[in-house]
């Protein structure tokens, strides 16, 4: 990654310039609230642990969250407190459509899946500017059938999904395209429009829902917001409705709606006899909005028109075809703008729409196609949208509420009762992973710094605060196991986040260094279980891309030495050398450092040639390829799993080239490199080359020595094996026909399966077994550029 040359003087980036953090003014403000928050460990208080059943979708508009929202299209505070979202209903559905639906874990055939169709089509870091798509059909929508469908396939066949249904037959849908522009950091445009595709003219309600996240039910804090209509004189002469927010620590807010509404107030409390057959607690519950719109029943609402839930009502009887209707709405502090709509709206809908288009013609290079130009903003946008306010105090989860369900739970997460987030951070997807996972994570922040640097930086260090890193050093992997190991690809991203943001940040290196140490002391302690300098991360987020699950169906009696986890330590010994040199260069003290993690490069490097009594290799010379170990606890005996995968790939990631300056900058740690060369001359030849060039000579890091690189490459560009047009595959074409293996006395099928997994292993949901997996492309693809500038002739 290279920083970009482009000025950076656009409205966008001075907004950037004055709000670096979560904090601060213009990030107030954005679409942060999930895409799912029912079925989440998070609102898991059952006593199996089954969070899918214990909070199913068909509870999701009669009950309250405990510790998030979702909607569609939504937009809240970034600590979650209010939240404005979109709600639609076309006359035929028997619920009122409030947050998209998908099939869980259990009721689909290749696991979770949503069966909704929305885009994020736009949007600028800050959030000034968004844009977002919902594709809503404008029949009953079919969530039975979509139900029954899954559940009569095969994980052999394709996903029952919406459009099999017909219900978007002969374009019978409306688009709903939700618009967000921010007038200032406290003034916020939303514009809702739903076009008509179908042949027919449709009903249709619009209806924007703002509500407060329930923070007053549970025994903890009985403070109450609430909601109120207003009739300001500003609004006296009609051709608006005005709302007043009021809570404790936002203040107070106003959202006005253009033309005239219907107001529906209710509380945002489960209505317990909706959801669990019992006598209502609360005599305005969440689904009064619901009864009243659906079922035609106001008896649920509020007659003095007050709350902490609120709609706002748009009826349409008959959309044409063709035809497009508009909803208009303005949130603000106090005192509220004197100009709502009109001119005025559409001025800030224009001027934020051009400014993200100068943000972007900035970011993104003045060379590219304009198709490509495209793709990379709707691939930002696709992030942008995707950042979610994730609340997760762990401990006060497993204490349970002084009102709520009795704790009986499995202890999922105990180990990890220090970790209390309630911070914006970006999620692998809004609704079938509406929570963090430490290596996407990683990937997201290489990206997001081309257009957030100060985000991706702050996400960095978020992983490595006292509040989520583990006190023994370990990173959270996800909710579902906190404790489970993740590839150590954090030092990489915090690497590739210096230098795209300009390589100036050395505050940012040396915070999140320091904590990597931690990180990499657990990594050395905790999977390198023998002292042999090999490890067993176990399935190191490659779900299924081994013939058994490596994290608990290890054959009893062997140890698995694991390819992918060495070499993973490898290359994560690489990522913190690269920024100790850069750290040392300044402050001799990060010289000792260096020299640390090059005895420990070594160490790794030349155990995958020989370790234990027998000298055992990871790799095979007859097949050219790096395989995993079972070797006996007693070291009696050792088997190579020959899969050809990613797994034997890896090791080529382990690459680096030390900047030419190192020699004459850092004496103490090339004088200590030289000691290490004469004392072990022969291995440290295979590892580290001089390659001469026009100032000298540069020195290359490497696992794969010339000889192998050639042998893998070969194999990695075979189309029968791992090259496909998008890219490298995660295993070998060759087990097209599928093939059983004989792992520690056992026969073990392993099958090449291009699309979804055909396999319940890790939830069904993903697939190592084929399909391309574009992170770990990217990396590959680093590695071959690194192997090609510096790796002399042999390896261009």
């Amino acid at each position: 990654m290279r920083p970009k040359s482009a000025p950076k003087h656009t409205a966008e980036h001075r907004r950037l310039a004055e709000s670096p953090t979560d904090e601060d003014a213009w990030r107030l403000w954005g679409p942060y609230v999930a895409g799912r928050q029912w079925g989440t460990v998070r609102e898991d208080y059952s006593a199996d642990g089954n969070a899918w059943a214990h909070f199913p979708f068909d509870q999701a508009h009669t009950r309250a969250y405990r510790w998030g929202e979702d909607g569609i299209a939504g937009l809240c505070d970034r600590y979650g407190f209010l939240n404005l979202a979109v709600a639609v209903w076309n006359g035929h559905d028997d619920r009122l459509k409030e947050r998209w639906f998908g099939v869980t874990n259990h009721e689909g055939n290749h696991g979770e899946d949503v069966k909704e169709f929305w885009w994020d089509l736009d949007a600028t870091p800050t959030h000034a500017w968004a844009q977002q798509l919902y594709r809503y059909p404008q029949a009953a929508y079919p969530y039975e059938q979509l139900r029954a469908g899954n559940a009569a396939r095969s994980r052999q066949e394709p996903e029952y999904e919406l459009a099999d249904t017909g219900v978007l037959a002969e374009d019978r849908f409306f688009d709903v395209l939700v618009t967000h522009a921010k007038a200032s950091p406290d003034d916020i445009c939303i514009r809702i429009t739903a076009t008509n595709h179908g042949p027919e003219a449709a009903p249709l309600d619009i209806v924007p829902q703002l509500w407060f996240r329930n923070t007053w039910s549970w025994g903890n804090d009985d403070r109450r917001p609430s909601l109120r209509e207003v009739r300001p004189p500003e609004l006296s002469t009609g051709g608006a409705v005005a709302i007043e927010a009021e809570h404790g620590f936002l203040g107070r807010y106003r959202l006005h709606g253009r033309g005239r509404p219907e107001l529906l107030f209710c509380d945002n409390e489960t209505d317990d006899e909706a959801t669990f057959g019992q006598p209502r607690r609360s005599p305005h519950p969440t689904t009064a909005v619901d009864r009243a719109i659906v079922h035609g029943d106001d008896s649920l609402l509020n007659p003095a028109r007050t709350g902490t839930k609120v709609a706002l009502r748009y009826h349409f009887d008959a959309v044409a075809p063709g035809e497009t209707v508009t909803v208009d709405l303005r949130l603000s502090d106090e005192p509220p703008p004197t100009h709502l709509f009109g001119a005025a709206f559409e001025a800030v809908l224009r001027n934020r729409r051009e400014e993200a288009d100068e943000f972007y013609a900035a970011v993104i290079p003045a060379e590219t196609t304009d198709e490509d130009r495209l793709i990379a903003r709707r691939a930002f946008a696709g992030l942008l949208w995707g950042r979610q306010l994730y609340r997760y105090p762990v401990a006060d989860w497993l204490a349970g509420d002084p009102v709520g369900p009795p704790v009986n739970r499995p202890p999922r997460n105990q180990g990890w009762s220090h970790l209390y987030l309630a911070d914006i951070i970006s999620m692998p997807d809004a609704w079938e992973y509406p929570w963090f996972a430490a290596w996407d994570l990683a990937f997201h922040c290489v990206a997001l710094a081309h257009v957030d640097p100060s985000f991706a930086k702050n996400q960095l260090i978020l992983m490595c605060r006292e509040w989520a890193q583990h006190p023994d050093g370990q990173l959270p992997a996800y909710e579902w196991d906190f404790g489970d190991v993740n590839p150590p690809v954090h030092a990489w991203a915090a690497w590739q986040v210096f230098i795209a943001d300009g390589g100036w940040d050395r505050e940012f290196l040396v915070r999140v260094f320091t904590k990597l140490m931690l990180n990499f002391g657990w990594w050395v302690n905790r999977t390198d279980l023998n002292g042999s300098q090999l490890f067993e991360g176990g399935f190191l987020g490659m779900d299924n891309i081994s013939v058994f699950d490596r994290s608990h169906d290890v054959p009893e009696g062997w140890v698995l030495e694991q390819s992918d986890a060495t070499s993973w330590m490898a290359f994560f010994c690489l990522s913190m050398l690269k920024m100790a040199f850069e750290l040392a260069r300044s402050d001799d003290a990060w010289d000792d450092v260096a020299t640390t993690f090059t005895e420990r490069f070594v160490a790794i490097a030349e155990a995958m040639d020989a370790f234990g009594p027998d000298s055992t290799s990871l790799w095979d010379d007859e097949d050219g390829f790096y395989y995993d170990v079972l070797v006996r606890e007693d070291g009696s005996e050792s088997q190579k799993v020959r899969v050809r995968s990613l797994v034997g790939l890896l090791p080529l990631l382990a690459v680096a080239v030390a900047p030419d300056w190192v020699a004459s900058e850092l004496t103490d740690y090339t004088a200590r490199l030289r000691w290490l060369q004469r004392r072990f001359p022969g291995r440290l030849a295979q590892l580290l080359t001089a390659t001469p060039d026009e100032e000298g000579a540069e020195l290359t890091f490497a696992v794969v020595p010339p000889e192998r690189f050639a042998r893998m490459v070969g194999r990695m560009f075979d189309e029968v094996e791992f090259y496909a047009p998008g890219g490298v595959r995660s295993l070998s074409a060759a087990y097209r026909d599928g093939q059983h293996l004989p792992v520690a006395g056992q026969d073990l099928p392993i099958a090449y399966v291009p699309g979804e997994s055909d396999s319940p292993m890790f939830g069904g949901n993903s697939n190592w077994r084929g399909p391309v997996w574009f992170p770990i492309n990217v990396l590959l693809v680093d590695a071959l550029h690194t192997y090609a500038r510096h790796g002399g002739k042999a390896m261009r």
